[in-house]
């Protein structure tokens, strides 16, 4: 890809990625709609698929599209997180960074829920926020490796060379072609 393409697309990651984050914020804050008025709670959870469990049996009783929020929402929110932030630098590029990330990124929205009474604290938030991650991650990686795939060339793209190193040049019987 060229250096001016690779620019551009920096841009309107970056650009794309500020927009997410306000979104986020505003989601996991703010959104009265989705419990995160003053003092919407101050529970907290640390046992691992607790409250997936819960939602997951009582859909019934807590309502569908609660239970669809929960679980869904939490692991659709952080899809961009793991697909737009490899864009933005090279060192982001690596799954092990991205996934560091997006753990840390969720715990500390946790907390901060839990500190602010704008939400609770869940354990379960964290692996469903850590599970879209990897999904926007892979989204990246495919994506990536769908764009960089040079049209008209096999093999990885690299020319033949002879034995002596030469690049592009290729020996039938012995003879230059």
């Amino acid at each position: 890809m060229r250096r001016e393409s690779v620019r551009r697309i920096r841009i309107l990651g970056t650009i794309l990625f500020a927009a997410y984050l306000v979104l986020l914020v505003y989601l996991l804050f703010f959104a009265e709609r989705y419990g995160r008025g003053t003092d919407a709670g101050h529970r907290i959870n640390l046992a691992p698929l607790r409250e997936i469990r819960r939602f997951r049996n009582s859909r019934q009783t807590l309502g569908e599209r609660a239970a669809f929020l929960n679980i869904y929402g939490n692991v659709l929110l952080f899809v961009p997180f793991g697909a737009i932030l490899p864009v933005l630098h090279r060192r982001f590029r690596r799954f092990p960074v991205v996934l560091a990330c997006g753990t840390g990124l969720s715990a500390a929205v946790e907390v901060i829920q839990y500190v602010t009474r704008r939400g609770s604290c869940d354990v379960d938030d964290v692996i469903l926020n850590t599970l879209g991650c990897i999904a926007g991650y892979i989204i990246f990686s495919l994506v990536k490796h769908c764009v960089m795939k040079k049209p008209g060339r096999r093999g990885g793209g690299h020319k033949r060379r002879d034995p002596k190193g030469r690049r592009g040049v290729q020996r039938i019987h012995g003879k230059k072609t």
